[in-house]
């Protein structure tokens, strides 16, 4: 299995978020990525820098007008006399209906849901190339490869059409489930972190060729607090196509796996073509989130029940924080993933 990643992901380096209205420092570090590659190789794959596809890739999933704010609004930002350094909401619509600003402040709030997505000179371009490195995964996927894992930084799965939220500017699991309906009539999207995909869920809400699965932390008291439910199943023709599964805070492996075999069972039923796994490591015991408590070893059977699927399947790389027991987690998935293949 190869490894696709592009040193341009590093570049996007956020100084802070806002956690619980304090300004602190933003986990979503570039050393998640080169721990995390490092952790790739020495488990046997082999690096490989992703193609240009185009722009086309990402447009097929999110709105022109976003991604020309995502282009541009650093450059209009910095003509702002006192402006921050980094791009950051301060204000939001009540409706995003009501209407679209043409100030630079308004469309921040209009397309940045909250306070952890700053925006710097670098931001573009990380994320360009952490959507072109998850297309690029499906690509080869769509080529004859089994599997490939899109090291994919910033991540993605908050994401929606036309919004940025949680770390995330571009979804790439939606950009590479949708690269992947060019030859498979129906993906599964089966979403491991910690934290509910609610961007992916937006994205594919109302359509039936992308089943979407998530098993995260219970929303009720946990990011992203107003998605993430298990009565949010979809609607028009994506009505039951939609599935959540809100665990409580501290879930451990024993009740992880469980409701990781319900997951499954549900795949099976819509007999999915290929396979998109939103890989967050951040259900870890030891992550900084301290949403679940997922041992190293249980990360190597959750890999082996996915691996077992022996679907055509791209890995996307979503959360996992900084923490020593970060590379020993990816390790452990690709290693229960594999010997399953």
């Amino acid at each position: 299995m190869k490894i696709i990643f592009s040193a341009a992901q590093l570049a996007h380096h956020p100084r802070k978020f806002l956690s619980s209205g304090a300004p602190a420092e933003n986990p979503e570090h570039p050393d998640r990525a080169t721990r995390l590659l490092a952790a790739a190789r020495s488990a046997g794959l082999a690096a490989e820098a992703p193609a240009d596809l185009g722009d086309g890739v990402i447009a097929a999933v999110h709105t022109p007008i976003y991604l020309q704010f995502l282009q541009n609004i650093h450059t209009r930002w910095s003509r702002i006399e006192g402006a921050s350094e980094e791009v950051l909401p301060n204000v939001h619509p009540i409706s995003r209906s009501d209407g679209y600003p043409k100030s630079a402040v308004g469309q921040v709030g209009y397309h940045v849901y909250d306070g952890s997505c700053p925006i710097s000179a670098d931001t573009w371009l990380s994320a360009r190339w952490s959507a072109m490195t998850a297309a690029c995964a499906a690509q080869q996927v769509l080529a004859g490869e089994r599997a490939c894992y899109a090291l994919a930084r910033p991540p993605g799965h908050h994401a929606s059409q036309d919004l940025a939220g949680g770390f995330c500017y571009l979804n790439n699991s939606a950009i590479a489930a949708q690269q992947l309906l060019g030859k498979f009539a129906r993906v599964a999207i089966i979403d491991i972190d910690v934290h509910h995909g609610n961007g992916t869920q937006r994205i594919f809400y109302e359509r039936s060729d992308v089943l979407t699965v998530s098993i995260h932390a219970d929303p009720i008291r946990f990011y992203p607090f107003f998605w993430g439910y298990a009565n949010e199943t979809g609607a028009g023709e994506g009505d039951g196509f939609n599935v959540n599964l809100p665990l409580p805070r501290g879930t451990d492996d024993r009740q992880y796996l469980k409701t990781l075999t319900t997951a499954l069972d549900i795949v099976g039923a819509f007999s999915p073509q290929a396979l998109v796994i939103a890989l967050g490591l951040d259900a870890h015991e030891g992550d900084p989130f301290r949403g679940m408590s997922i041992t190293t070893a249980g990360f190597a059977q959750i890999g082996a029940e996915l691996g077992a699927l022996k679907l055509p399947t791209v890995l996307v790389q979503e959360g996992g924080y900084l923490s020593d027991a970060l590379g020993d987690n990816l390790v452990s998935f690709l290693s229960g993933y594999q010997a399953a293949r």
